[in-house]
């Protein structure tokens, strides 16, 4: 049986940036807690909580030591109280995502209405959100922007893992309504190009392993890719999941993973992958 893994399957700029920087905070003396989870990879969480990195909710019940905001970055009002109870900040937003904070932030000063094109529960765009003042409202697609109340000019901004197409879509339609249309394309492609090669090894194997948080969005999207190209494909957190029976009659198997994966869980699912292979 042979095993392919994906090139870029894995942590993307922004995750590996905010882990460092997290399991760095993870050595200091005082108290140290993330804003929410640091990403969607439950082990990641787990592996911090047992070197004393718990998570909160929120700062209401806090008031010293240090904070870390997670990769997804979170509302602007959160960050002020942060700096308020005077807490020592390790702001491991992603720079992607402060990118499309601060385009939010100025165009709604400039007097734009501000589109947001993205998931509306997503915390990412919950917080790029957070940065305008008032008129700013969250579109999925091109044909949500229809249903919207007549508007000024218009700014639009994405949720980073936004495909350009839907941006693309969204963007079309503000032009048809008329008037003054300023875009900053705030897409990071790291999503892209997983999906694109997700896509190319899927056609290529008789099996398909996606691993990642199942709480990821971006896995999730993965899975769903592969399963539409290849029916046997399975989403796993780890090694553990992994099942014999999944590689009857199977002679090649694609790997791939989410953005929000760390290395050492691949590399576990791909040291199983070996035993099972040796003990067909």
């Amino acid at each position: 049986m042979k095993v392919m893994l994906a090139k870029r399957a894995g942590f993307c700029f922004g995750v590996k940036r905010a882990t460092q920087m997290a399991f760095e905070a993870a050595g200091k003396d005082q108290k140290t807690f993330t804003l929410g989870p640091i990403i969607h990879s439950p082990q990641v969480v787990n592996k911090l909580e047992e070197m004393g990195v718990g998570v909160v909710k929120d700062l209401s019940g806090v008031s010293n030591g240090t904070v870390i905001i997670r990769s997804h970055g979170v509302l602007a009002s959160e960050m002020d109280e942060a700096h308020q109870k005077q807490l020592e900040v390790v702001d491991a937003t992603c720079p992607f995502v402060k990118k499309a904070q601060e385009h939010v932030q100025y165009l709604s000063e400039a007097g734009y209405d501000v589109l947001v094109v993205g998931d509306a529960d997503h915390p990412e765009v919950q917080g790029i959100v957070s940065y305008g003042k008032e008129k700013v409202y969250v579109v999925a697609s091109g044909d949500q922007v229809k249903q919207l109340p007549k508007m000024g000019k218009m700014g639009v901004v994405a949720q980073t893992t936004q495909s350009f197409d839907n941006l693309k879509s969204v963007v079309t339609a503000c032009l048809r309504r008329g008037g003054e249309v300023r875009v900053y394309n705030t897409i990071c492609d790291a999503t892209a190009v997983r999906q694109q090669e997700a896509t190319e090894l899927a056609q290529q194997v008789d099996c398909m392993i996606v691993i990642g948080g199942f709480n990821s969005a971006n896995t999730r999207r993965l899975a769903e890719i592969c399963t539409e190209i290849q029916p046997r494909t399975y989403h796993i957190e780890t090694a553990a999941e992994i099942d014999c029976s999944w590689f009857q009659g199977v002679e090649t198997v694609g790997v791939t993973a989410g953005a929000s994966t760390p290395k050492w869980i691949i590399d576990e699912v791909m040291d199983r992958l070996d035993q099972v292979n040796n003990s067909h």
